[in-house]
C-alpha cells in the first residue's frame, strides 16, 4: 500500500502521524510512504531520518493526498484540506466530526474512508488511540490552568499549592476518566485542593482508593456541580461520551456564580465541550473572558508538547496503521472489532450513529461498523 503523511498545518500543531521508527516498520512489510517535507520538524524527527528509514519524501501536500491510498494525520484535515481528500482514500485520523458539521458534510462529499482514533475501541471499551493524548491534555490542563491563574493573565492571581499558612487553590474536575485522573494526579501533586466529580459511581471509589488524600470524590449532579464550582480557582472539563458532542453540565448561567478570575480549561472542546459558553481556540489565542471568567478552549492541546505527544500517540496508532496497510481496511476492520467502531464515514455514507445523531443526518448500517 502507498502510505502518505503530509504536515499538520492545523494552527500551532506540530505533530507528525508517522514516526521514522513507524517508516521502518512499514517499508520492512513491503509497503511505499511518502512523508511531506518538514512533517516531522516540530516533533524533532528530521527528513533525514525519515529517508533513512526508507520514506519518499515530496515537498507539498497535494502531492502527498495525490499519491496515497491511505493517509495517517494527527488531527483532522481543516478546511485547506477538505479538496485534497479523494474517493475511495483512506483517511486514519483524529476526526471528532461530532464537534464539526462542515467537516462532516466535506469527508461526506469526498466518498473517502474515514477511521476515527478517537472512536476505536477495544474489547474492554476502552479508547487505546485516545487514552494517549487524554493523558497528555489531562496533565496539560492543570499547567494551563495554573498558568492562566496568574494575574497578568487575568486569573484570579492564586497559587494552586499555596504556601505555608496561605490556603492552596482548589480545582474542580468534572469526569473521572482518564483526563479527568491525570489532572487531579497534576493538581494534588502540586498540593491543590481537588474535587473530581462523576456520575459512575464505581469509578469514584476506584479514584477514592488511588488518589492521595487531598482528593476529594464526588457524585456529579446539577447541585453538586453548582456548589463545587462557585468557590472554585480552576475547572477542568473532561466529560467523554465516544464519537457524541459532550454533554454541557456548566450552563452560561452558571458562570455569575463563579469568582472573578476563575480559569475554566475545557479539554472536551474537541468534541463540543461540557461548558456551555466554550468555543474552540487556538495556541496562538488560548484564551477568551466571559463574565470575569478565563476561558481556555485550545482543542489540540497537546500539539504544544509534540515531542512527547507524538511519540505517545504513535506508539498507540502503529500497530493499526501497519494491519490497515496489510489487510486493507475492510478486511482488517473485519478481523478487528476493535478498528471497524473506527469507522465513521464510508464512500459517503455516516456509518457511527453518533455522528449521525450530532447533526441529524442519515445513519448508514455498515457491515463492519458499529453504532
Amino acid at each position: 500500500m502507498i502510505v502518505g503523511c503530509p504536515t499538520e498545518i492545523k494552527n500551532n500543531e506540530n505533530r507528525v502521524g508517522i514516526t521514522p521508527a513507524g517508516v521502518n516498520e512499514l517499508t520492512n512489510h513491503g509497503h511505499t510512504v511518502y512523508i511531506q517535507e518538514g512533517a516531522g520538524n516540530g516533533s524533532g524527527f528530521f527528513d533525514k531520518e525519515y529517508t533513512d528509514a526508507g520514506a519518499k519524501m515530496l515537498s507539498t501536500i497535494e502531492e502527498i493526498y495525490a499519491i496515497s491510498e491511505m493517509i495517517v494525520k494527527v488531527k483532522e484535515p481543516i478546511e485547506k484540506e477538505y479538496d485534497l481528500v479523494r474517493k475511495g482514500q483512506l483517511v486514519f485520523t483524529y476526526f471528532h466530526f461530532a464537534s464539526s458539521e462542515p467537516l462532516t458534510h466535506a469527508m461526506i462529499k469526498s466518498g473517502a474512508t474515514c477511521i476515527a482514533y478517537e472512536t476505536v475501541e477495544d474489547d474492554k471499551h476502552a479508547l487505546p488511540l485516545l487514552i494517549p493524548m487524554s493523558e497528555v491534555a489531562g496533565r496539560m490542563s492543570i499547567q494551563q490552568g495554573a498558568k492562566y491563574l496568574e494575574k497578568p493573565k487575568r486569573g484570579r492571581g492564586v497559587l494552586l499549592g499555596g504556601v505555608p499558612g496561605v490556603q492552596p487553590g482548589k480545582v474542580v474536575i468534572l469526569g473521572g476518566g482518564i483526563v479527568g485522573t491525570q489532572a487531579a494526579k497534576m493538581a494534588s501533586g502540586l498540593g491543590a485542593q481537588v474535587v473530581i466529580m462523576d456520575i459512575n459511581l464505581t469509578r469514584l471509589r476506584e479514584l477514592n482508593n488511588v488518589l492521595p488524600a487531598n482528593v476529594t470524590t464526588i457524585f456529579s449532579n446539577e447541585y453538586n456541580i453548582k456548589r463545587e464550582i462557585a468557590n472554585a480557582d480552576l475547572i477542568v472539563g473532561a466529560v467523554l461520551i465516544p464519537g457524541k458532542k459532550a454533554p454541557n453540565l456548566i450552563t452560561r448561567e452558571m458562570l455569575k456564580d463563579m469568582r472573578p478570575g476563575t480559569v475554566v480549561v475545557d479539554v472536551a472542546v474537541d468534541q463540543g465541550g461540557c461548558i456551555e459558553t466554550c468555543r474552540p481556540t487556538t495556541h496562538a489565542d488560548p484564551t477568551f473572558i466571559i463574565d470575569d471568567v478565563v476561558h481556555y478552549c485550545v482543542a489540540n492541546m497537546p500539539g504544544a508538547v509534540p515531542a512527547t505527544s507524538t511519540l505517545a500517540l504513535t506508539n498507540a496508532t502503529m500497530p493499526y496503521v501497519v494491519r490497515l496497510a496489510n489487510q486493507g481496511w475492510q478486511k482488517a476492520c473485519s478481523n478487528s472489532p476493535a478498528l471497524a467502531k473506527g469507522l465513521n464515514i464510508v464512500d459517503g455514507h455516516i456509518v457511527y450513529e453518533g455522528v449521525a445523531e450530532a447533526w441529524n443526518l442519515p445513519f448508514a448500517e455498515h457491515e463492519f461498523a458499529s453504532s
